[in-house]
């Protein structure tokens, strides 16, 4: 069966897993955290669909941009961990695995972004 490129990204499929962490984490977040619930829920997606948009992209300079892009929207989402975390508002044990996920994910996109600006060939 064929399939797209970021398909076939590990990246990506850690990406979607970590969608679904932050399902769980946001579905424990009480009303009152609805705009926290809300801004985990934008970052975590736009982790995935940049990092398809740059797997979709031809141009080496745009491919890079969204990989960027993809990595500062990681990086928000550990920083919304963080203040769930502060705030006592999910389980410490869920915001750990979301973290090392996010971990994984950014090392990752560096990683890609090196290549790619590097001019390395990229499978």
């Amino acid at each position: 069966m064929r399939c797209f490129d970021h398909e076939r990204m590990d990246v990506y499929r850690r990406a979607l897993e970590f969608i679904r962490i932050a399902a769980t984490i946001r579905q424990k977040l009480v009303p009152g955290h609805a705009a926290l619930a809300d801004q985990l829920e934008r970052a975590a997606v736009s982790i995935a669909l940049n990092i398809a948009e740059g797997a979709g992209e031809f141009a080496r300079k745009e491919k890079a941009r969204f990989y960027r892009i993809a990595r500062r929207s990681a990086t928000e989402s550990a920083a919304v961990l963080d203040v769930v975390h502060a705030l006592e508002l999910a389980e410490e044990r869920q915001i750990s695995i979301g973290k090392t996920q996010l971990i994984e994910i950014v090392g990752s996109l560096v990683g890609l972004g090196k290549r790619i600006e590097g001019g390395t060939k990229l499978g």
